[in-house]
């Protein structure tokens, strides 16, 4: 009996996950194309397929889901500049990863950034969200400038988290064209990790 009673739970936390998964995506996609303000739980709930009644299983209300999505957002904007596998001291390297890591994820989540940016003008627990989504990749990118300065292998134009701030506007710029012509992502990687390392003060690559 125990071991049934235990067969069964674990079937429900499976059901469970994917339920709240399903309710996540839902809500992104809904989000991204109605806005906040417009957007209801019954429109999440129908997306997802389920019932009203089991959105509330999961979660309280609305801000609940998309406070959720916002810190998906910036944990995959913070990780798009991790170093695995690479040498810190590589320059060139880790420019050309974690600026194609850090551009294909903002331009993943352009639409949600954009429906973001509207909601913190009224909304300040959406604006300290949003702060951090670009506060938090901008302390981080800093820190590894001052690395390489300290260390001789960099000379940047500004303060290094200044010029870390610069390199995630360049980002910013550039997401929504890749966005509208993936076809162009190789050159635009090209010109944008060029740049940054200008700002970087990193000379050309032996």
């Amino acid at each position: 009996m125990a071991s049934g009673t235990w067969a069964v739970r674990e079937k429900l936390d499976r059901a469970d996950s994917a339920t709240r998964h399903a309710l996540l995506a839902a809500a992104r996609r809904v989000f991204e194309t109605k806005g906040f303000a417009l957007t209801t739980i019954a429109d999440i709930a129908r997306e997802a397929g389920v019932g009203r009644a089991t959105f509330y299983v999961y979660f309280a209300d609305k801000e609940e889901v998309f406070a959720h999505l916002a810190r998906q957002v910036r944990d995959q904007l913070v990780e798009a500049q991790e170093l695995s596998g690479l040498d810190p001291d590589d320059p060139w390297a880790v420019a050309a990863a974690t600026t194609a890591a850090y551009l294909d994820a903002y331009a993943e989540n352009l639409s949600f950034l954009t429906v973001l940016d509207h909601q913190a003008i009224a909304d300040p627990a959406m604006a300290e969200l949003r702060e951090e989504i670009h506060e938090l990749p901008t302390k981080r990118g800093g820190r590894y400038i001052r690395r390489l300065a300290e260390r001789g292998l960099a000379d940047p134009a500004a303060d290094p988290e200044i010029v870390s701030l610069g390199g995630g506007g360049l980002v910013a710029v550039l997401a929504p064209v890749l966005a509208r012509h993936p076809e162009r992502r190789e050159q635009l990687l090209a010109d944008l990790t060029q740049m940054y390392l200008r700002l970087l003060g990193v000379p050309p690559k032996p």
